[in-house]
């Protein structure tokens, strides 16, 4: 089952206080709720800055930055939600972080630490763990879940003649062998666990996760059943079918391009054209735009998309 684990924030000093009723029913007023100092905001503000207005999706919370909101983007480009929650002593105290990932860094943190630093230690961190599993999505024959987030890392992987592996990856150290357990019929399933038992000190580090799985179990693997598009095949627009824009002056540097945008989602993994995306995203009503950029989501699988406002 997926998890999402929080570090938690130092309480504010106003924690559980609740106004009491008096001795005639009427409500009384609780004790006034802690101010921040405007120097808070000036620094919150200048922090949200050196990141970019652009990455920040959201600011929420009391005092409406107290829960901030942001778009990672990994080294392959992959889009992650980080919120960043600020204590009422910050940055005196760290702020509390959560993600849809299984594991979460402990943050490395002193006075001088600003929130750039939290988010290149949440990329830093996590990077191998969502290559890999990305790499296993992509490579495997994945059957359960069967949409695949980064918060499991836990995947049932189809052997074929009714027999799965259920693999466990560390998060920690997401290259490294995974804790696994065979399913299905005894005859086939007694070669591949005698084959992983002899074979798993074969197991590097320096390869791909899918191509260790198979030299241990020393057996071809089979790909997932759906037809992915070859590295060197353009595909088709999925808002307007087309494989490339129409020839036209009127669409500037994308006249007659290919689609240049494709879904994070690994199960989705749709192509767009820049264009297309962006005018079917300014007729949906939750889309926001921040700057020059919209943000939204997907047609198909609703994972967070973001394109510009504009070709420039």
């Amino acid at each position: 089952p997926s998890r999402v684990m929080v570090l938690p924030a130092t309480p504010s000093r106003d924690a559980g206080a609740h106004s009491r009723p008096s001795q005639d029913g009427q409500g009384e007023a609780g004790p006034p709720r802690p101010r921040r100092p405007p120097a808070f905001y000036s620094s919150v503000f200048a922090q949200i800055e050196e990141v970019g207005w652009g990455q920040l999706v959201s600011a929420t919370g009391d005092d409406g930055v107290s829960c901030l909101t942001f778009r990672v983007m990994d080294e392959q480009r992959r889009h992650h939600l980080l919120e960043i929650t600020l204590p009422m002593n910050y940055p005196a105290c760290p702020p509390s972080i959560a993600a849809d990932v299984p594991y979460l860094p402990k943050l490395q943190w002193s006075e001088s630490s600003r929130l750039k630093d939290v988010l290149c230690q949440f990329q830093e961190v996590l990077q191998d763990y969502w290559s890999t599993m990305d790499g296993i999505d992509k490579a495997l024959w994945v059957v359960d879940p069967t949409k695949p987030t980064y918060a499991m890392s836990h995947h049932r992987i189809a052997l074929g003649d009714d027999c799965y592996i259920l693999l466990h990856v560390d998060t920690h150290k997401p290259n490294s062998l995974p804790e696994c357990r065979f399913l299905g019929t005894d005859g086939k399933l007694e070669r591949l666990i005698k084959n992983w038992r002899k074979n798993r000190k074969r197991w590097s580090a320096d390869r791909k996760f899918h191509e260790n799985l198979a030299t241990v179990l020393d057996f071809a693997l089979p790909q997932p059943p759906s037809v992915s598009i070859k590295d060197d095949q353009q595909a088709d627009c999925g808002i307007c079918y087309a494989t490339h824009l129409p020839v036209d002056d009127e669409l500037g540097t994308q006249s007659g391009c290919a689609a240049d945008y494709k879904c994070e989602n690994p199960s989705c993994s749709r192509a767009f054209h820049s264009v297309c995306l962006r005018d079917w995203l300014r007729t949906i009503t939750t889309t926001r735009q921040s700057f020059d950029v919209l943000f939204g989501n997907c047609p198909y699988c609703s994972e967070p998309v973001a394109v510009k406002s504009t070709d420039s």
